[in-house]
């Protein structure tokens, strides 16, 4: 599970996240909404670590992030808008690379088989990734995520770019991760498939939390106007 509390961050004089509590259930989906400059990124970089906050807390799966980042970031998968691969490498051995980094070793058909479940084509397996497009792309970083054994994936605009069909692809993914126990949160404009992850949201505007509620409980025509009129 992810638990924000109270989470504040601050830079100079611009409060860039104020007081900060989200609570995310193991293989929930939480999806973080809200213009930019409201403190989506400055969440994700304290969900990385990759910043300290000026007071607050983050705990994954019941450990504190920030007391113990070593450990804790050992179950934490990161996706970014554009997932950074070598180029000339093709899924195999990038998949491996960042797996030993990750400290873990598998065989070939192990690697195979998280290429297979992260929904790579079969074809695409020995073809340098410089070549890819960027769902492809997307896909061998959920591969990574699963050869990492990952309990939470944390993915800022993973859908940005991507034609529907690949939108929906990962969409499909990332339910399948969560009905198996992965807790997701995700930072996106794609409202669209916000609603159609059914998903935990968060609407952020100045740092601060709006608003909480259901994607499912609302039509996308709703959502749509709600986040419009909260984030304005």
């Amino acid at each position: 599970m992810l638990k924000l509390s109270n989470l504040t961050k601050q830079y100079g004089e611009k409060l860039a996240l104020d007081h900060l509590s989200i609570e995310v259930p193991a293989g929930g989906i939480f999806c973080m909404l809200g213009h930019n400059g409201a403190g989506k990124t400055t969440t994700v970089n304290l969900l990385l670590n990759f910043v300290q906050p000026i007071s607050g807390s983050v705990e994954i799966m019941g450990q504190n992030l920030h007391q113990n980042p070593r450990e804790v970031l050992k179950s934490v998968a990161y996706i970014p808008e554009l997932v950074m691969l070598y180029p000339e490498l093709n899924a195999f051995e990038n998949l491996e690379y960042f797996s030993r980094l990750a400290g873990k070793r598998y065989s070939k058909p192990e690697l195979e088989s998280h290429l297979k479940k992260a929904g790579l084509p079969t074809e695409a397996f020995k073809r340098p990734v410089g070549r890819y497009s960027k769902g492809m792309r997307q896909k061998v970083g959920i591969a990574v995520a699963l050869a990492k054994q990952a309990k939470l994936l944390v993915l800022d605009e993973p859908t940005s770019g991507l034609d529907p069909q690949a939108s929906w692809e990962f969409s499909q993914l990332l339910q399948e991760l969560a009905s198996q126990g992965v807790t997701i949160f995700m930072v996106t404009h794609d409202l669209f498939r916000v609603r159609e992850l059914k998903a935990q949201v968060g609407i952020l505007k100045l740092g601060k939390l709006q608003r909480l509620l259901e994607s499912d409980s609302l039509s996308h025509q709703e959502l749509e106007s709600l986040y419009l009129q909260v984030a304005h």
